[in-house]
């Protein structure tokens, strides 16, 4: 039964992923609707719909990083409480939950206050003019305030999920969403707050959203409950899950670095219609992906348990099928991107020149997502299994080591410099994959021979 979480050590691994993934894929796909339903309503505010959503636009860099912070305590606590769970120390996973709580809740303080204080000087750096900035400082302004919300909400929900429980932390996101929905006309448009009103429906609906998960990891049905003696922050604790963390912490955090590459690079070679391609590019991609990340959402319980377990043949169970379903999801996925771009490029602008740019550089952009699923699996898996040191350099390595050098060095050996830029991306994750693919196999193999070796030999 849900309630009583799911049967990690003995039920079938192929039910478990899937029962586990179904939920955490339905999340991502809310939550991006979430933001998008956000843009939706400011882009119709009557006669400034226009300029307030550049100026939210330009706020999306900021709110991407505050999400990655959820992700040091998070993703980086809740495997390692897995672990724990499965070795069969679960006071210790409530110690490991109680402190990322507390770390959780410092970098509220911190990032609130930074944003507060500097959000004006950052907002004009990010790409605000004279015309956009007021729009994104009152939005940046209250939804700086609502910090806490965010962190604890997705910081938090990840732990549930990691116990088991996917259909509660999927309703985490359906009364966060919901409500969003909701209050975003109410206070946009009836009390006239304008982009204002956005985000404090947005703040508001992330509270509920927070108050639900700590009343659960409270209540009597979690398997890990928070308790004020295991708040205490611990170096032990906390810096293991914050080492681990930082994969994902980089991964999310560098989206706003490549955007800025990215843009400045095409607005250079291209122009404001490449510049407008990538931006229906990188959401085509970041929504097409978001299946991917739940199934590794879904498979991270599995994995980390039944490592903690000393259980080797469960663990290679659980990831054969996460590689084999990531792999058959991305080359489908390239398969209908390939074949019919012009209908995922219209999903997000019907523009005709806008569409005549985009569909070959979708084709360029994606021409290796075939093989992304290779990446994605062995690099969550590696978080799944606690390896803190060669998640955080995969993570590194695409974006920061790979990509971003690529998009300024290729433009100088094509003649179409624009061509040159969006190619960076099949490069960059050619390189990768195989890097990785090398990498898990050697470490993998390692892992699973200490869990079958005695104790006493490690």
């Amino acid at each position: 039964m849900e309630q009583q979480g799911a049967d990690l050590r003995s039920g079938k691994v192929g039910k478990l992923l899937f029962s586990l993934a179904l939920p955490t894929v339905t999340s991502q796909i809310v939550n991006m609707l979430y933001n998008l339903v956000d843009r939706i309503y400011i882009g119709h505010i009557p006669e400034v719909g226009r300029a307030a959503l550049t100026g939210v636009g330009v706020c999306l860099p900021i709110i991407m990083l505050i999400t990655a912070f959820s992700s040091l305590a998070g993703a980086g606590g809740a495997p390692r409480a897995s672990i724990e769970e499965g070795k069969g120390n679960p006071e210790e996973s409530e110690r490991i939950m109680g402190n990322c709580l507390t770390l959780l809740l410092i970098a509220s303080v911190v990032l609130t206050a930074f944003f507060v204080l500097f959000n004006r000087p950052i907002l004009l750096s990010f790409g605000a003019s004279a015309d956009t900035i007021d729009y994104a400082v009152a939005y940046m302004r209250i939804y700086a305030l609502g910090t806490i919300f965010v962190q604890l909400t997705l910081g938090m929900n990840i732990f549930i999920t990691a116990q088991g429980f996917s259909k509660v932390s999927m309703q985490t996101v359906l009364i966060g969403a919901g409500l969003n929905t909701v209050l975003d006309p109410i206070f946009i448009f009836a009390l006239n707050l304008g982009v204002q009103g956005a985000a404090l429906a947005t703040i508001l609906s992330q509270a509920v959203s927070a108050v639900w998960v700590l009343r659960f990891l409270m209540g009597r049905k979690t398997k890990w409950r928070l308790k004020r003696q295991y708040l205490r922050p611990r170096a032990k604790v906390v810096l293991p899950c914050v080492a681990l963390g930082l994969s994902p912490f980089i991964m999310q955090a560098t989206e706003s670095v490549l955007a800025v590459c990215f843009n400045t690079s095409l607005l250079k070679y291209g122009g404001d219609i490449a510049v407008g391609a990538m931006t229906v590019l990188t959401s085509i991609m970041q929504f097409a992906m978001l299946p991917l990340q739940g199934l590794t959402q879904g498979a991270q319980p599995i994995i980390s348990y039944n490592y903690g377990a000393r259980l080797p043949q469960r663990v290679r169970e659980a990831f054969r099928l996460l590689l084999r379903v990531c792999v058959i999801y991305s080359a489908s996925l390239w398969a209908l991107v390939e074949l019919f771009p012009g209908i995922f490029v219209r999903m997000f602008n019907s523009d005709p020149e806008l569409v005549a740019y985009a569909v070959p550089a979708l084709r360029v952009y994606m021409a290796m997502c075939c093989i992304f699923g290779i990446q994605i699996a062995c690099q969550q898996t590696f978080i799944a299994l606690g390896n803190a040191k060669s998640s955080l350099f995969l993570a590194v390595l695409r974006k920061i080591i790979l990509l971003i050098p690529l998009i300024y060095i290729l433009p100088n050996f094509f003649e179409n410099q624009a061509f040159a830029v969006f190619l960076a991306e099949p490069v960059a994750d050619t390189m990768a994959v195989l890097t990785t693919a090398i990498m898990f196999a050697v470490q993998f193999k390692k892992s699973m021979k200490r869990l079958e070796a005695p104790p006493w030999e490690e």
